[in-house]
């Protein structure tokens, strides 16, 4: 299926910009099963100074820097992306959970050597035993990795409420857990720092998720958004998704931007500024199926 992506982002100052740097993270990836058509990204004012690299974890991030007054920003990117329908693993066919977490135990396994890196904190999620307790109701001995996986996305997904008002890009995960509600940034990271505070390897996805309208309605502009999922490593299988946020694994309709250890790598637009005063950020997204 294919799909037209537009990823809309304005910023309106009180007081005027002199000097702003960024880092645009909105640039899908490239990967097995989503092909990348098209992508443009249009800046305003028009940065004098940009370029584009791959960071870290593989991710495309264009750096710029507007040196002008300005009291407005306006970042649109447009892509077209290809996804095919993936054949889902068998849950039940995975290692028992156990054997996986005995793989990054030391001395790590070679054949897990790249993803051991998810296995530690990063810098918004930190392992914790009260998290591994909560996680473990769905881990009992011998259970398949991915199995278990399964009723922990189900039981976030039950536990807790998606509620828009209830947090901010800011609000720590322990919060979180005493309030049982949250987005869907909320709810990927709690199901990695429970996976990791089994010692399992878990990382964070950043995407979109296309919504489809009530039957005879058309299609808002903008009624789609950024969405945000999870992955756990499983030998043999490599990564596999889930989605807590929805209680299903992703799909065609889930589209992939990027991934890191948690929300803080992998930001849509991050970046500085000298003025501005007090600012207003509106973000609008529209998924259209061609």
């Amino acid at each position: 299926m294919t799909f037209d992506v537009v990823h809309k982002t304005l910023y309106g100052y009180s007081q005027p910009v002199t000097v702003s740097q960024h880092a645009a993270r909105v640039e899908p990836r490239a990967l097995p099963g989503q092909i990348l058509e098209q992508f443009s990204l249009r800046i305003d004012p028009a940065p004098p100074i940009r370029k584009t690299r791959d960071d870290y974890f593989g991710n495309r991030v264009c750096f710029f820097s507007i040196q002008e007054v300005h009291a407005r920003l306006e970042i649109v990117a447009r892509s077209r992306l290809t996804v095919a329908a993936v054949t889902p693993p068998v849950l039940s066919l995975s290692p028992p959970w156990e054997k996986v977490v005995e793989l990054f135990s030391d001395p790590v396994s070679p054949e897990v050597v790249e993803p051991y890196e998810f296995v530690f904190d990063s810098p918004l999620l930190s392992a914790s035993e009260s998290l591994a307790d909560y996680a473990r109701s769905s881990f009992a001995a011998n259970t398949p990795l991915l199995s278990a996986v399964l009723d922990l996305n189900r039981r976030i997904y039950t536990d807790f409420k998606y509620d828009r008002k209830a947090t901010t890009v800011a609000t720590p995960l322990a919060e979180v857990m005493e309030k049982k509600r949250g987005v869907c940034q909320d709810f990927a990271h709690l199901a990695i720092a429970c996976l990791r505070s089994l010692g399992l390897a878990a990382r964070y996805v950043s995407g979109y998720l296309r919504t489809l309208p009530p039957k005879g309605k058309p299609q808002l502009v903008g009624a789609d958004a950024s969405h945000a999922w999870f992955s756990v490593y499983c030998p043999d299988l490599g990564w596999v998704d889930f989605d807590p946020t929805n209680n299903l694994l992703p799909s065609t309709d889930h589209l992939t931007l990027g991934y890191g250890r948690d929300f803080a790598d992998v930001s849509p637009i991050s970046g500085i500024l000298t003025g501005g005063g007090k600012h207003d950020v509106k973000v609008a997204v529209t998924v259209t199926a061609l």
